[in-house]
């Protein structure tokens, strides 16, 4: 693959946990995905586990991988990703954001998460491509959507816009016992599924009210928020919209889409 300028396709995946390097069918998924893509110039991840406000931008040079995970074994910790930084990508996003009145901060010593840094092992395993990190600002899906907007001409210019969450997110639900996938996660997965289909944004919008289950698949809404940015981003192209990947994991369904 060479590095393209033509436009890129957003992104929403489901980014799994440290782990996931182990499941049989999951890393080749996201390999297969990456592969089928064009090879983007930079990537910019909006993830699930970085909140700050006002919007914060990450490291653009080399700084070391944030393991916000615990209790895992040791051989996760000692994981690392050296993609290169994105300054160039840094300051298109500050230059966008700002001429449309939104503050940002820079925070250089803040690395990659896991809920970024796991996927992209297995999508760009030779670490090879520019990767810049940014916070979620808020929760709120309408201001999300707007930042996305605001970030789509990146889209232009070769950067591959990925939101990192999980499709479905309430681990302490899934600590009760029965196993399987819990009903829960199967009832909103489906209604997630047929909206993105549909292209009903108002919907999804309002997930909390509108799904059979959202307050049980999504407690806390940072893992469904990414997607807001990738609409955003997407908007001009929610029809050519898809699921690349579906199913679940450890209960938690693991729907990823794209756009464009």
């Amino acid at each position: 693959m060479t590095v393209t300028a033509e436009r890129m396709p957003a992104l929403y995946l489901s980014h799994g946990a440290p782990p996931l390097a182990d499941d049989p069918v999951w890393p080749g998924e996201l390999a297969a995905w990456s592969a089928a893509l064009p090879r983007p110039r930079a990537i910019l991840m909006v993830c699930a586990h970085w909140e700050e406000a006002p919007l914060a931008v990450g490291a653009t040079g080399a700084a070391p991988l944030v393991h916000d995970f615990w209790g895992f074994p040791e051989r996760y910790y000692r994981v690392r990703y050296g993609a290169p930084g994105a300054p160039r990508l840094a300051d298109s996003v500050r230059k966008l954001l700002r001429r449309a009145g939104t503050p940002i901060q820079d925070a250089p010593d803040r690395g990659l998460d896991h809920g970024a840094y796991v996927p992209l092992m297995e999508m760009y395993p030779d670490a090879d491509v520019p990767v810049l990190q940014m916070s979620l600002p808020t929760l709120d899906p309408r201001k999300l959507m707007a930042v996305g907007r605001r970030l789509a001409p990146l889209r232009d210019e070769g950067v591959l816009i990925v939101g990192s969450g999980f499709f479905t997110h309430n681990l302490a639900a899934l600590r009760h016992p029965g196993g399987g996938v819990p009903g829960w996660s199967a009832e909103f997965d489906d209604w997630g599924g047929r909206a993105l289909h549909d292209r009903n944004v108002d919907a999804l919008l309002n997930f909390e009210q509108a799904s059979p289950a959202g307050r049980l698949a999504h407690p806390r809404t940072e893992h469904f928020a990414p997607l807001f940015v990738t609409l955003g981003a997407a908007e001009d192209e929610l029809d050519r919209g898809r699921s690349v990947i579906d199913g679940f994991w450890m209960g938690l369904a693991k729907r990823s889409v794209q756009f464009g």
